[in-house]
Parts: C-alpha cells; sequence; structure tokens
C-alpha cells in the first residue's frame, strides 16, 4: 500500500543512512526521529528524504524508497521531529512508524577543517610513517572523549581487526581524495 502523495523515488547513488522514523509527534504530521549521529546537520541540511519501509514493515506500511520534501526539522530532547508537505496529519505520520531515512551524501553540510564524517572514512586504507598498510577502516567507535578507528586486515590467512583512537597525537593526515589516513602506529601495538 501507498500512502496518498508519497510517490516512489529511486535511492541517490551517494545515499547514506542517518535514521529512523519512531513514530506520530503531536496531530499535525509531525513524526519524530532517532538519528544515528549525536551532531545530525544532514537532516537539517537536507529538505528531500528518502525513506524505505523498516525490515519489519506492517500493513498499512509503504514499499520500495519513496522521497518526501521536508518542510521543517528540528531538535527535541534527545531525538528530532520534522514535517513534510506529503504527510498532512498524525494518522499519515504513524503510517511511517520505523521508516529507515537516507539522506544524499552531496547534500551533507561541508564539515569544518579537521572534521569528517564517518562515511566518509570508512573504506579508507591507513598507513603508518614506515609506509605499512595496517587495515582498512571498517568502523569507528565513540569511546566518550575520542572516536576509534576500528581496522580490518588480513593476517596469517584470518581476518583480524585493530583499533586506533582517531586523535592527533595518532593521526598524522586524512587524504580523502587519495583514500588515505597516514598514522603514527605500529603493528604490534
Amino acid at each position: 500500500m501507498m500512502l496518498p502523495g508519497l510517490e516512489p523515488a529511486e535511492l541517490p547513488a551517494d545515499a547514506v543512512e542517518v535514521g529512523r522514523i519512531l513514530d506520530a509527534w503531536g496531530i499535525k504530521g509531525w513524526f519524530k526521529i532517532q538519528p544515528y549521529s549525536a551532531s545530525p546537520e544532514a537532516l537539517f541540511s537536507s529538505k528531500r528524504w528518502f525513506l524505505q519501509p523498516s525490515e519489519r514493515a506492517g500493513k498499512g506500511s509503504f514499499a520500495g524508497t519513496v522521497r518526501l520534501s521536508i518542510k521543517e526539522a528540528k531538535d527535541h530532547a534527545d531525538s528530532v521531529v520534522a514535517n513534510a508537505h506529503e504527510i498532512p496529519d498524525r494518522t499519515a505520520a504513524e503510517q511511517l512508524k520505523g521508516a529507515r531515512i537516507f539522506v544524499s551524501r552531496s547534500s551533507f553540510p561541508t564539515p569544518e577543517e579537521g572534521e569528517y564524517y564517518w562515511v566518509d572514512l570508512i573504506g579508507l586504507t591507513v598507513v603508518n610513517r614506515e609506509g605499512v598498510t595496517l587495515g582498512e577502516v571498517k568502523d569507528l567507535l565513540s569511546t566518550g572523549p575520542q572516536t576509534t578507528l576500528v581496522l580490518s586486515f588480513e593476517e596469517a590467512g584470518k581476518v583480524q581487526e585493530r583499533m586506533i583512537p582517531f586523535v592527533d597525537a595518532y593521526v598524522d593526515s586524512v587524504d580523502l581524495p587519495g583514500r588515505r589516513i597516514n598514522v603514527d602506529w605500529q603493528p604490534d601495538y
């Protein structure tokens, strides 16, 4: 079933999943979102969101990918609330519950000098000062005061993990176009 006003859309090639719709919020078509980032600027900067149904989509939900034209998105307590031109009331907003939200990477705000979006670091090769490849970034962990790179590498035919704090003391440079991070780190740390 397709909600009235929602039209099928093609997911952009550079789409990044940035959050999930938790539930309807209020009576005027607003909905509450759980952002995947503590700094959900991508939700605020993009006026076009792409939704896909929850993996557990039930009766009354929508199918495939649809595009929402966002009127407004704002912080609210520990989440974000938004409304869209296509969602006129609470009943329509309830139909979005669980939907996965994607935003085109090209619509993200430009980060400040020395700041990076995690999605841009995934897949980068990490090399130390001696030119030894330490692995590829497969994930990042927020460990409170710092972020940690989680690398994947192969040793003796087995896939291993290595963690490196993503702080100035260990990270010499990040070359996004070159898909490389240079670090002061040894393989046996």
